[in-house]
């Protein structure tokens, strides 16, 4: 039974001329599928209608040829195969009462066109400033022609919006492309009408908004995604100018860093008092984002009245079922975002996104996955699941939702493997959600059995008279620096110099005080183990063959944040450089570009380079051949970081996938290596 305090969560909403059942928006965001995987888009899309979600949007989608982004699989409108292609969506949408809204998109000097390979068109003559595709190539400065082009491209596009089925239909006019480019003063340099003061320079957007009310108004509602606050004072000044011009405002903050902001650095409603002093000067609704996952959060900032929609990327990507689940009084449910920006990550590679919450996610046309529902077992059987880390309590949940009888053993008193070490540290603890979820799920189904602090040896699965054994005993990190950037790893090392980078983990006083930390393993856990050292009062240099901590987490946009923090926190970084040895009070050092080598004073060293499966059981029990099956045993596998060590969402789909594939003949080419394909 739902709460009586979210009550207004579930209040329809009239937007121009479209009703909304509920308060819960599902606002535009990439997906890694696009025009090149429609089926995948619509099944993906269609399962947030499914979870309630009252406005499901697209990615981005390109209005024309000159605006391609081909690194990354947008959504397009460009012709009548592309209406056809998005009218898989909007069906899917339209099947479970939700609306569905497409977001117009006109690139600008942000893109390259590596596909149509036509000349970008920006505001200046300059190389495109996408930050993480950089190319020679640069944008060819508009002229009024090209203007008039655009406003005719985007009246076009919205008709075949309409065509395809769409509801809501977005002038997008953020987030540094083609109409951000026009109202930013110092990129903003012409002389003419759309140039000079505010006026001018929010013209285009005007024109924009008013021409696709007289296009498609009668039919779908407007809304516009416009950025405001964060001490940006003109930006309230041009929302003024525009407030009442579409049905629906999509507001964001200028900066990407807070609106997709990692939860190492940015928690949940944090920009709602910039959204908030938007919402003052306009009479139409407003939608934002968040990353809310609190269902009481979300009411108290719709009673409050600074917006009236819950806007949301990631916590629907985490849990499509989250309106639904608070619908139901099932809050505790909620399968809640971590804010590690996985998904955002993969997208970013052009690949379907991914969740480490959720790894039914990108899933759901190629393997009919259910973020819900699982396939009941024909036959149950006793399954020993061995580490209740990431991989095993995933493993562990879905083998017992689906019937099975399953033993989840643990080495140590508390379940949860790496996530117990690893949220711990500093800005780390949302990450423990993806433990809690699973344990707090398990513990409502009677076909799983827990035992902590039960150590297993190969010989002791024959005592338990189980039919499956998963090993899911997880990896520990390597003392050597065998890795990316070195074939055989350290020339020399004396001994009590390195330390495996578990002790710390662990939470083990180390004693020594300057520490070295080489990290090439170039995401997050250098920097926060830094932290955490400079937090017990140790010297921490961070050496690194990268041009910078953190490399990877360009992907997750955290890379900048990461880095401010390790200088704020006094930690000394060394970029291009390989650690080659670690004598005696000292780190031996080699340029990365010209293999000068000097020595840095230290007292420890701490290499983040590898880590090895633990496979003493797996191994154990696969020596035994024959032995185990004729114990009864049919199959024994190995998952999560016990098979290939990973990100935490790839242990997590591991377990799921195991669980899945549990006593069926899997053909793995066929079933993974599904694809779309064009006829």
């Amino acid at each position: 039974m739902r709460d009586a305090r979210h009550d207004i969560l579930f209040q329809p909403l009239q937007i121009g001329p479209v009703t909304t059942k509920n308060r819960f928006y599902q606002v535009p965001h990439c997906s890694g599928m696009g025009w090149r995987r429609p089926r995948a888009v619509a099944a993906m899309r269609g399962m947030k209608a499914e979870g309630g979600w009252g406005v499901v949007n697209t990615e981005f989608c390109s209005i024309h040829p000159t605006s391609d982004n081909d690194s990354y699989p947008y959504a397009a409108l460009w012709d009548n195969d592309d209406i056809r292609a998005n009218r898989l969506m909007t069906d899917a949408v339209h099947e479970h009462g939700a609306l569905a809204g497409v977001e117009l998109w006109i690139g600008g000097g942000m893109v390259t066109n590596f596909g149509t390979r036509l000349a970008p068109l920006g505001l200046r003559n300059r190389p495109q400033t996408d930050a993480s595709v950089l190319h020679p190539g640069q944008a060819r400065k508009i002229d009024r022609q090209d203007i008039r082009d655009i406003r005719k491209w985007h009246r076009d596009a919205a008709l075949r919006a309409v065509e395809a089925g769409f509801d809501i239909v977005y002038v997008y006019a953020t987030h540094g492309y083609l109409l951000s480019e026009f109202m930013d003063p110092v990129i903003n340099t012409r002389s003419d009408e759309y140039g000079g003061c505010l006026e001018n320079r929010v013209r285009l957007v005007r024109e924009l908004i008013e021409e696709t009310k007289e296009a498609v108004g009668h039919k779908c509602a407007v809304a516009t995604r416009f950025s405001v606050g964060l001490g940006d004072a003109e930006s309230y000044d041009a929302f003024a100018m525009l407030a009442d011009l579409p049905d629906l405002w999509d507001l964001v903050v200028p900066d990407y860093g807070i609106e997709m902001g990692a939860s190492r650095f940015v928690k949940e409603a944090s920009f709602t008092d910039d959204i908030a002093k938007a919402k003052q000067l306009t009479s139409k609704p407003v939608v934002a984002v968040g990353r809310f996952t609190s269902p009481d959060t979300m009411a108290r900032v719709l009673r409050q009245g600074g917006q009236d929609l819950i806007g949301a990327a990631r916590p629907s990507i985490a849990d499509p079922f989250l309106p639904n689940k608070i619908n139901e009084g099932r809050a505790e449910d909620i399968r809640e975002c971590i804010g590690c920006n996985i998904c955002y990550a993969h997208d970013s590679l052009g690949v379907p996104l991914r969740c480490t919450q959720n790894p039914t996610m990108g899933e759901e046309w190629r393997q009919g996955w259910h973020p819900e529902r699982v396939t009941p077992t024909k036959k149950p059987e006793k399954v020993l699941v061995v580490g209740a880390g990431p991989a095993g309590l995933e493993a562990a949940r879905v083998l017992g939702e689906r019937g099975h009888s399953v033993l989840l053993a643990e080495a140590s008193r508390n379940l949860g493997g790496r996530l117990n070490y690893e949220s711990r540290l500093p800005g780390m603890s949302e990450w423990a959600r993806v433990r809690d979820w699973r344990v707090g799920q398990i513990d409502k189904l009677d076909t799983v059995e827990v035992y902590p602090e039960s150590p297993l040896k190969a010989q002791d699965v024959f005592d338990l008279d189980v039919t499956h054994v998963v090993a899911a005993t997880g990896a520990r990190w390597a003392s050597d620096t065998l890795g990316r950037h070195s074939d055989t790893g350290l020339e020399a090392g004396t001994a009590g110099m390195v330390i495996s980078a578990d002790v710390v983990l662990a939470g083990n006083t180390i004693e020594a005080d300057h520490v070295v930390i080489y990290d090439d393993d170039h995401y997050y856990l250098g920097s926060v183990l830094a932290l955490q050292l400079r937090k017990d009062g140790h010297r921490v240099t961070l050496v690194t063959p990268a041009g910078r901590p953190c490399d990877w987490g360009q992907w997750t946009t955290e890379v900048y944040q990461s880095n401010t923090t390790l200088i704020e926190a006094g930690v000394e970084v060394l970029t291009n450089v390989m650690l080659v040895a670690a004598n005696w009070g000292e780190a031996v050092l080699e340029c990365g570009l010209t293999g000068d080598r000097r020595p840095l004073a230290c007292d420890a060293v701490i290499p983040l380079t590898r880590r090895i499966p633990v496979l003493g059981l797996y191994e154990g029990l696969r020596n035994m051949g024959e032995d185990l099956a004729q114990a009864g045993v049919k199959s024994l596998v190995r998952i999560g970081d016990a098979e290939a060590p990973n990100i935490i969402a790839a242990a997590v789909q591991s377990g799921y996938r195991a669980a899945i594939d549990l006593g069926e003949e899997v053909d793995i080419a066929q079933k993974y290596g599904r694809r779309e394909h064009t006829v």
